[in-house]
């Protein structure tokens, strides 16, 4: 790690590891006030402002799960892209309509959600901590790259970011030694449960680069930490659920990521990673609620044109499983709506005449699908102001 580069400041000096042959970043405990910047408190109303309207876009669905899983699986898509794997979103929701075997690529999305619905459960009965981030961590890594690099458990050894190289001299950024670890953590969920002076989006990203700065865990620290800014916003009630989807902004601006999140430490230039992080917030929950809106006028087209064909409320319901299910089969409506294979077979075909969906090849285990098209281009165009 280049030294050079550093200079000491309120978040954190470079210093020698004792008895080692190498330079490790030494990050200060989180602060209990941050003097803000009219620029920052200027974009922090425009944030706020951003995010309440998505709250309350969540809190008046009767199910939010109608948007709760599209979002994740936004979320989960980028946050994953970010480290690595090369997948999209037709092939996780084709191999979860078929239920066929994964590739690697599609496992690891598919633990990111199942990781990010776990984390958002567990709350209801342990807070946002340390225990709560290992739990969470071991499902994000279950069989997956990764698995052997002790899931949910806090590191013990050296670990650095980098190209690979085994020469810690040449990474880009080598994180506190693991004696610092403990402390740094227990400092960490401290301020998650302190009243302190700052307001709740800076508190988010002040505990998403603290996380990302310390890097307890031995692999999966990118993933975990930007599940930390979810699970953060929804304990403080500021978010009714997983509605707030920030790695594709993360993805798009990588770059820029990085190096804001290096600034602090480098520079110590939190105001640059609060500008970046409070821009995203308020980007993605615009974005959000766009989706949402487009979302929710083609459920209720949908709806009337459903009840005018089999004047049937029940049949209805299937709407609502194509907004989570754009992709689906004949077995995942009787499973979701508890209806038999009969039925389940006239509704889908009635939505093919309605052209609600498609009937796609069949897949791997000769099951025929069906795909909701207009609904998988809302969830996945990149702009949804488009």
């Amino acid at each position: 790690m280049d030294k050079t580069r550093y200079t000491s400041s309120s978040y954190g000096k470079v210093l020698l590891v004792p008895q080692k042959h190498y330079a490790a970043f030494y990050p200060k405990y989180l602060p209990q006030t941050v003097e803000m910047t009219p620029a920052v408190i200027t974009l922090l109303a425009d944030a706020e402002s951003a995010l309440g309207k998505l709250s309350g876009v969540g809190r008046m669905l009767p199910n939010p799960k109608l948007l709760i899983t599209p979002y994740l699986l936004r979320e989960a898509l980028a946050s994953t892209k970010i480290e690595g794997t090369q997948t999209n979103l037709v092939e996780v929701l084709e191999n979860q309509a078929s239920g066929g075997m994964q590739t690697p690529d599609v496992e690891e999305v598919s633990n990111y959600i199942k990781a990010a619905e776990a984390g958002q459960k567990r709350l209801a009965t342990l807070p946002l901590s340390i225990r709560f981030l290992s739990e969470i961590h071991k499902i994000l890594l279950d069989g997956v790259r990764g698995k052997e690099k002790q899931p949910g458990i806090i590191r013990t050894t050296q670990n650095w970011i980098g190209d690979g190289s085994l020469n810690l001299n040449s990474a880009t950024f080598v994180p506190p030694p693991p004696d610092e670890v403990g402390n740094l953590l227990s400092d960490w969920e401290k301020f998650v449960h302190s009243d302190v002076q700052i307001p709740v989006l800076a508190q988010s990203a002040l505990l998403h680069y603290q996380f990302e700065t310390i890097h307890p865990f031995l692999d999966g620290n990118g993933r975990i930490g930007r599940l930390v800014i979810i699970f953060h916003l929804v304990d403080k009630k500021r978010l009714p659920g997983p509605l707030l989807y920030m790695s594709p902004y993360f993805d798009k601006n990588r770059s820029d990521y990085y190096a804001k999140l290096q600034g602090v430490r480098e520079k110590g230039d939190l105001e640059s990673w609060l500008l970046f992080f409070l821009r995203g917030v308020e980007q993605q929950a615009i974005d959000a609620v766009n989706r949402a809106q487009k979302l929710l006028e083609r459920r209720d087209f949908y709806k009337q044109q459903v009840v005018a064909i089999t004047r049937s409320s029940h049949a209805n319901q299937l709407v609502d499983v194509l907004l989570s299910n754009p992709i689906l089969t004949t077995r995942t409506v009787e499973k979701e709506l508890e209806v038999s294979k009969p039925t389940a077979i006239r509704w889908l075909k009635q939505f093919s005449d309605l052209a609600i969906v498609e009937r796609v090849s069949e897949g791997s285990r000769g099951q025929a699908r069906y795909r909701a098209q207009e609904i998988l281009q809302i969830i996945e165009s990149d702009e949804s102001n488009e």
